[in-house]
């Protein structure tokens, strides 16, 4: 974002307001119950933190401008980025000066994707890559679709290239596709592990989706079972039967999850995640989790835990999952790492610093090279030690 533009900005508000948070924390003191929130947090965790054996890519779209797409893409971004201690990437596969850099308080402009696809090589390690990434909070990488210019492309055959080059570096990348029916967009539900479909919570915008995962069943019925639907309230009341609405696009094993109205989302610009709402929280950690579980689902054939169901027990002398406090905050240390000191598994806070992956015996291993072959990511602890709060 230009510097200058900055004025036009007023002081960033807090998701909820005062009443609201005095509100809630009175429904607390009085009628909750501890053990139950605690259960849900962790079985969440456990969900978001499950590991992988290859790269999981998960696809963010819409029918529509304005859904929100970017914005659940910046939340999916960021909660992975701090849940996770494997690298996380975002990926803008929306050239159309999309809004995913700004979400992400991108501060410098580097390279698109376009150009990294044609540099991009096999033998290029990790370091080497993320020279031309952003780093975002949380210790993620953002790669741009372009550099604030109009008129930059984004064909089929770069998006392969791109795809295919950094799964094998990054355990989890959220990609912010182009709205459909766009070429990108469609090549991007087929291909990625998993798949979300962003609705405005509007019954324009509920029939649009419902058309979409007709279409999509009629093409290949097995992608519906690994897509989640978020119907994104872009304003306080919309007047929408949320229930009735999921019951009407929970079709061949869709999921349907709210994305609740923030003031702080709705104002746009960088997302701070100390200034989102409890519930907004809450629901990015819970698509999350969804989302997870049906893109490692579709890996193995096999149907993972999904958040509701019971927590496996805890490996001996293993702690409790952190508290969800939602992604890191700017400024703050990424998870599983010392202020000042490098990224999760070793990466550097800042692009071209030294790295290596951590070997099983716990010291560094070598980066995987072309002859390699793809290799497994390290799996994080199953009950990783308390993250810093936020």
């Amino acid at each position: 974002m230009p510097p200058e533009l900055d004025a036009l900005r007023s002081k960033p508000r807090h998701g909820e307001s005062v009443a609201q948070r005095a509100g809630r924390a009175v429904r607390r003191a009085i009628a909750s119950s501890p053990a139950a929130e605690t259960t849900a947090v962790t079985q969440t965790a456990y969900a978001i933190q499950q590991p992988v054996t290859t790269g999981r890519q998960i696809s963010v779209t819409s029918i529509r401008g304005g859904a929100g797409k970017s914005t659940v893409s910046a939340l999916l971004a960021l909660t992975y980025a701090h849940y996770r201690a494997d690298p996380v990437l975002a990926i803008e596969a929306d050239p159309a000066l999309g809004t995913l850099p700004h979400r992400l308080g991108a501060t410098e402009v580097r390279w698109s994707g376009t150009d990294l696809a044609q540099i991009v090589d096999p033998s290029m390690l990790i370091t080497d890559l993320t020279g031309y990434l952003i780093p975002f909070p949380g210790g993620g990488w953002l790669l741009p679709g372009s550099q604030g210019a109009i008129g930059t492309r984004l064909d089929i055959d770069t998006y392969r290239v791109v795809m295919t080059s950094l799964r094998r570096y990054f355990a989890t990348t959220v990609v912010d596709c182009e709205t459909l029916p766009a070429e990108v967009a469609r090549t991007a539900l087929v291909t990625t592990q998993a798949r979300i479909l962003v609705s405005p919570a509007t019954p324009e915008g509920v029939a649009a989706t419902r058309s979409v995962l007709d279409w999509v069943g009629g093409v290949h019925p097995r992608m519906l079972p690994t897509t989640v639907v978020v119907l994104s309230h872009v304003a306080p009341d919309t007047g929408l039967d949320v229930r009735k609405a999921a019951e009407h696009l929970g079709v061949g094993g869709a999921v349907v999850l709210p994305l609740p109205y923030d003031r702080h989302l709705a104002a746009g610009g960088a997302i701070r995640t100390e200034l989102l709402g409890e519930r907004t929280l809450q629901a990015a950690a819970r698509i999350a989790a969804e989302a997870m579980n049906r893109a490692v689902s579709r890996a193995d054939g096999s149907s993972r835990q999904r958040p509701g169901q019971d927590a496996p027990p805890p490996p001996d002398g293993a702690g409790t999952p952190a508290p969800y406090a939602g992604p890191m905050s700017a400024g703050a240390p990424a998870p599983h790492a010392t202020p000042g000191g490098p990224g999760p598994y070793g990466a550097p806070s800042t692009a071209g610093g030294p790295a290596s992956y951590p070997s099983a015996a716990g010291g560094p291993a070598p980066y995987p090279s072309a002859a390699d072959g793809p290799a497994p990511y390290p799996h994080p602890p199953a009950h990783p030690s308390a993250h810093p709060s936020v």
